[in-house]
This record gives structure tokens, C-alpha cells and sequence, in this order.
């Protein structure tokens, strides 16, 4: 079988062999709850609080990390679980949309900003927006589709000054861009920086407390359910590699940026270069048959969007609130690249997009 070049980071990254090490003896050989009083699960127990741990060091200062299955749970939660009105923004990730339009069927007041062409919300018009009777703002930190690092702190300043509580999506940003110390409640999730799927957290601000979204044993404060040592131990050493490697993941993500714009004249890049993390380049070729593009190189794993949307026959939301037309958006695509992937293969691979792209548009 022909090996697979993966350039879709955004949707997942590979395991981190240190975290795979670090999960296999709680799946081999230690079996206990880590909610059990006994010798087995006080062991079971101190796995998970050194993970959360190592969880809480890339979080504004202070706080609590609560372990959930995801960050669509742990975005439910501090959505549902929080009261007032809601400001987000147009380009969030459908865990943050559905929820607010679900909020908003049950009264709750919404304000959904737009984004400029280069994906970032208009200050002022947020300014505006959130105001009294706001609750909650909720923005990505970098979205998941086009790479875009929103102004976080910005928005943080303007709930604060009236009353409301800062919820950061820090999903694709966790561990590479700085989380500002001002949000309350941020969620992540652990396959998005090289740890397992299957487990997320959510970082409360002291003092923050959203309501339950699951009931029963309420191990996790406000969230039940038992907990897997071996997710929390691979997601605990996933975060200390994000630290211990965060330099040189940065250079290499911003070489790897660089030749594959250079790799790609002609395609026009989607949404901001300077404010945009370099791991994510979404760009478009005029006429361009996205699904026969990835037909003609199917050994070349890359996406068209958001792997949450897939299969749903919608163009990208996200593209379309940046302004492209339909057509615009459906002859985009998205590359995904950090730590695993060799310089080399990601050259080989432009030129194979860039070449059969030519001839697919000639």
C-alpha cells in the first residue's frame, strides 16, 4: 500500500509515542477506578491528578481543570451551563453554533457576529454587541478552518466591563498560542495536540462554576462520569510536550508555512496571513473540482473543511462568513501540518496538489 502523506492536523494529530508510552500500562495492567478508595485506585487516582496538572500549566494562572470526553462536551457545558445572553462569532466551530442555537430555542438571547474578509471580528461592532444582559462571549482562539487567531483578549475586556463570562475555544490553539490570562472558562481537547482521543477538559476561572451537564456521580465537580487513567496519562504528557517542544514546533510549523505558500502560486490564501497560525493553510484555485482533486491523490490525506461537516453537502460556513462565494468556497481546500511531518514529504506533496490541480483547471 502506498504510504499516506497526512496533512490534516486540524481534524486530528498523530499519537505522540511518549503518550502512547504513557497510556499502555493503565490498558495492560492497571485496571482500577481512579474514583475507588482503595491502594489500586488511589494509584489510579494520582495518574490523573499529575495529568491534570500537566493540563493546567498552559492555562491562564489559577483555576481548575475539569476532564471531559471532548471539547464538544466540555463547550456544552460551559454553554448550557452558563445564563444571560450569548455573543459569538459566525466563524466558530459548529460545537459553539449548535449549542447557541439550541440555547436560543429556549429563550436565551443571541448575537452572532460577522468577520471581515480576513476572518477577524470587528472590535467595535463587539464592543457594541456586548453589552447588558449579555452572559456569555464565546470566541476560537484559532479557527479550526482557516487558521485565523482572533483577538481573545479583546473580546475577554469587552465581556468583563459588562459582566459577563469569557469562553474561549482554544481547541487548535492550545500549547501554540498563548491562551490570554483574562478568559474564565476555556475548553480543549487532547487528539488536537498529539494525545489520544476520547478526552477534552475544561479550565474554570475560581468562582465559575457553569451547571451540570451530565448527572450522577459528580466526580469532576460539576461533571460526572468515571474517568480513563490511560486518556487523562496520554492527555498529561501530550500537554508537557507541547511545552517542552514549543519552539521547535513553532520554526518548524512556520518553514513548513512557508514552503508550501511558496509551493502554490497562483492559489489565493483564505482569510488573515499575519494573524493566523502557521500550521493551517487554506487556500483556493479558481475552478477548481475539490472532490476530483482528491480523487487524483488519494494517497495525500488533506481536507475541504471542517472533518465535523464532512459529508453534510454544505460549503464550509466558515468561508462563506469570510465572504467567498459558493463557488469560492467548494474550490478551497485546507492543509494541516506540525511536529510528525517531514519537510520533504510536505514539498513532494505540493507539487503533486499544485500539478494535479493545473490539470484538473486547465
Amino acid at each position: 500500500m502506498t504510504p499516506v502523506t497526512y496533512l490534516d492536523y486540524q481534524a486530528t494529530t498523530p499519537l505522540a509515542p511518549e503518550a502512547l508510552a504513557a497510556m499502555l500500562p493503565w490498558l495492560e495492567t492497571q485496571h482500577a477506578n481512579p474514583h475507588s478508595p482503595h491502594r489500586e485506585g488511589r494509584a489510579a487516582k494520582a495518574a490523573v491528578e499529575v495529568a491534570r496538572d500537566r493540563v493546567a500549566a498552559l492555562m491562564p494562572v489559577g483555576g481548575r481543570v475539569a476532564f471531559t470526553s471532548g471539547a464538544t462536551e466540555a463547550l456544552n457545558w460551559a454553554i448550557r451551563g452558563t445564563g444571560g445572553g450569548i455573543v459569538t462569532i459566525a466563524t466558530e466551530h459548529a460545537a459553539v453554533l449548535d449549542t447557541v442555537a439550541a440555547e436560543a430555542r429556549r429563550g436565551r438571547a443571541v448575537t452572532i457576529l460577522p468577520v471581515g474578509h480576513d476572518g477577524l471580528v470587528d472590535l467595535d461592532a463587539a464592543r457594541a454587541a456586548i453589552g447588558p444582559g449579555t452572559g456569555l462571549v464565546a470566541a476560537m482562539l484559532v479557527n479550526n478552518e482557516i487558521g485565523v487567531i482572533q483577538s481573545v483578549a479583546a473580546l475577554a475586556d469587552f465581556a468583563h466591563a459588562a459582566g459577563a463570562l469569557m469562553l474561549c475555544d482554544a481547541v487548535q490553539g492550545y500549547g501554540r498560542v498563548p491562551i490570554p490570562d483574562t478568559c474564565d472558562i476555556v475548553a480543549v481537547s487532547a487528539h488536537k495536540l498529539h494525545g489520544p482521543k476520547g478526552v477534552g477538559a475544561l479550565w474554570l476561572r475560581d468562582g465559575v462554576s457553569p451547571e451540570p451537564l451530565l448527572y450522577g456521580g459528580d466526580q469532576e465537580g460539576g461533571r460526572s462520569g468515571t474517568l480513563s487513567p490511560a486518556l487523562c496519562a496520554g492527555f498529561g504528557v501530550a500537554a508537557a510536550l507541547m511545552i517542552e517542544r514549543r519552539d521547535a514546533d513553532a520554526a518548524h510549523v512556520a518553514r513548513l508555512f512557508a514552503l508550501a505558500v511558496a509551493g502554490l502560486p497562483g492559489w489565493q490564501v483564505n482569510g488573515s496571513i499575519d494573524a493566523r497560525y502557521r500550521g493551517n493553510v487554506n487556500v483556493r484555485h479558481e475552478g477548481l473540482d475539490v472532490n476530483r482533486l482528491m480523487s487524483d491523490l488519494r494517497d495525500v490525506a488533506f481536507s475541504a473543511g471542517s472533518a465535523c461537516a464532512s459529508g453534510s453537502g454544505r460549503s464550509s460556513h466558515v468561508l462563506r462568513a469570510i465572504g467567498l462565494s459558493e463557488a469560492e468556497a467548494r474550490s478551497s481546500i485546507r492543509l494541516g501540518f506540525g511536529r510528525y511531518t517531514e519537510e520533504t514529504a510536505l514539498v513532494a506533496a505540493i507539487d503533486r496538489i499544485a500539478r494535479a490541480a493545473a490539470a484538473i483547471t486547465a
